[in-house]
């Protein structure tokens, strides 16, 4: 059995205000066994798409390789548009080694809320996928039953968008009914659950009759162009 776990601490850039949330990087990051196209940061697999999004949004110039170069570049991106990453999962266990949500097992989470608690400027959660089972957003409100928490529907539109509230720090877990009525002590966190930068969701892509649509009046229309689309309004 193969102990998957995140080589990635949470990267809170200050004042940082947008959240991404996935699962876990394949599990040769786990290993230090990165190719040459890898980049040893969080997203950094030379199969996953997400650095490629942001770079066309933002016209990022990134480079796409395993090197300090690349790590900067990423992290000075975050940083400057205060976002962070968090991914959900702190470990689980493998019969195979390889990156399927599906395959793992003994789940260990972080403790989002937490880290919420944590940074309090931090409004929107962009999870990597839905919530389908093993995804970003699944967890998630694994862990928000925790607190006895959960998610209320915004839009149920793709990429879904929910929200729910949380306490100030001080207050957690101490609040009576009434206390609980005043704003003062509440703030509210949306989520976005994009169309996951993976290859795997090429399929759920093409299934969509958004981008049926597209497709048809631009055969060039392709499933990056889509993601494009989509993440643009987001970050």
């Amino acid at each position: 059995m193969f102990l998957h776990t995140h080589p990635y601490e949470p990267f809170f850039p200050e004042g940082a205000t947008k959240l991404i949330v996935g699962t876990l990087p394949p599990p040769r990051f786990t290993t230090r066994e990165l190719n040459a196209k890898d980049v040893d940061f969080c997203y950094g697999s030379s199969n996953g798409l997400l650095w490629q999004v942001l770079d066309r949004i933002f016209d990022l110039n990134l480079v796409y390789e395993n090197t300090q170069k690349a790590v900067n570049q990423r992290k000075n991106f975050l940083t400057s548009r205060g976002i962070g990453v968090c991914d959900i999962v702190h470990s689980c266990q493998r019969e195979k080694i390889d990156a399927s949500d599906l395959g793992m097992s003994n789940i260990k989470l972080r403790d989002l809320i937490g880290y919420l608690q944590e940074y309090p400027k931090i409004d929107t959660l962009i999870f990597t996928g839905g919530n389908s089972k093993n995804g970003p957003e699944y967890f998630f409100r694994k862990h928000l039953k925790s607190y006895d928490m959960k998610l209320e529907v915004v839009s149920n539109e793709i990429p879904r968008i929910h929200q729910f509230s949380i306490f100030h720090p001080e207050h957690f877990g101490k609040l009576s009914n009434d206390s609980i009525k005043e704003k003062s002590t509440i703030r509210v966190i949306r989520t976005i659950s994009l169309t996951a930068p993976s290859g795997a969701a090429n399929r759920a892509i093409g299934s969509m009759q958004e981008y049926k649509s597209l497709k048809d009046k631009n055969p060039k229309f392709n499933t990056i162009d889509f993601r494009v689309m989509q993440y643009k309004k987001y970050f």
